[in-house]
């Protein structure tokens, strides 16, 4: 399942994110790369202990924190740190599948990579090409959001960035370890809330029907959720 989170960010947020980010050191992205990455990652990120980068990283957080479709889509257990990159002309990643396994930076903690995401800051009109392509059982999917949006789709999807051919991408990203494992048992638990949060604008938090589902819901976490 593919997910879009509209407005992470407000327009104006995200534009002095963007501001920030223009005016960054950047490095090289195969710095960041495993052996197989490096032969298809052409691309430029902050350094992951970088004031700018943890800065940034904080408020991503923190907005993701207060942000219920987040929440209700991923229910998080740990999220990695996140980390910027930049795209300018002609750079690019090729098609691969994010590691199983990623270990915070300066830590020891083991996150399992479920979900990936993705937070666009460059406005989609101010740079061509550079969409994020995803597969899955239903083909391929190019992503190109608004700045401030985001993308949440399963870390096994295969994926890559296209080249850009004008302007410059700006992003963040990371990794989420769920509290329930499988895609399948976590895309059910987002429709049936989902469901409840429709009702409960329909009728009313106490109306029976929104009780039970919403009873029915907690049930599941309860036996599916590792905390």
């Amino acid at each position: 399942m593919i997910i879009p989170i509209e407005s992470v960010f407000s327009k104006a947020e995200a534009a002095e994110i963007r501001s920030h980010l223009l005016q960054a050191q950047w490095q090289n992205g195969k710095t960041t790369a495993g052996s197989q990455a490096a032969d298809i990652k052409n691309n430029q990120q902050l350094a992951v202990d970088s004031d700018l980068a943890q800065q940034l990283g904080d408020c991503i957080l923190n907005a993701l924190a207060q942000h219920p479709l987040f929440i209700s889509a991923a229910l998080p257990l740990k999220i990695l740190p996140p980390m910027f990159n930049r795209y300018d002309i002609g750079e690019t990643y090729g098609f691969h599948v994010d590691n199983a396994i990623r270990i915070a930076p300066g830590t020891h903690t083991r996150i399992r990579t479920d979900l990936s995401a993705t937070i666009f800051f460059s406005e989609s009109d101010e740079y061509e090409g550079g969409e994020l392509e995803i597969e899955d059982n239903y083909g391929t999917h190019r992503v190109k959001l608004s700045a401030g949006d985001m993308i949440l789709y399963p870390s096994t999807s295969r994926h890559r960035v296209t080249p850009v051919t004008k302007g410059c991408r700006l992003a963040a990203f990371f990794w989420i370890q769920s509290m329930v494992r499988e895609h399948e048992q976590r895309e059910m638990l987002y429709d049936l809330d989902q469901s409840v949060q429709s009702l409960t604008m329909q009728h009313h938090h106490q109306h029976p029907d929104v009780v039970r589902l919403t009873a029915v819901y907690h049930r599941l976490i309860r036996q599916l959720a590792d905390t």
